[in-house]
């Protein structure tokens, strides 16, 4: 075995890893983003509940947060 048959056997296993590390990888961000969408959902569920159980505290805090962020935006 010369030379370049040894330097194309290294890259092609090189190559190989890199391939099921990417596939492994890709495999584990779709699991995570279908947990990440499960929590978001459940999370707006809950938000729906409260804002429904409690409307004026809802809207209370709505106001509250709405005039800091105007004024922190605000400042100059």
């Amino acid at each position: 075995m010369d030379i370049t048959d040894k330097v194309s056997h290294s890259a092609h296993e090189a190559y190989d890893k890199i391939a099921d590390a990417t596939s492994e990888t890709a495999e584990a961000l779709g699991e995570k983003g279908k947990k990440l969408r499960k929590a978001e959902q459940k999370l707006m569920k809950n938000c729906g509940g409260y804002i429904s159980d409690n409307p004026i505290t809802s809207v209370s805090i709505a106001v509250a947060a709405g005039f800091l962020l105007s004024r922190l935006f605000s400042r100059r």
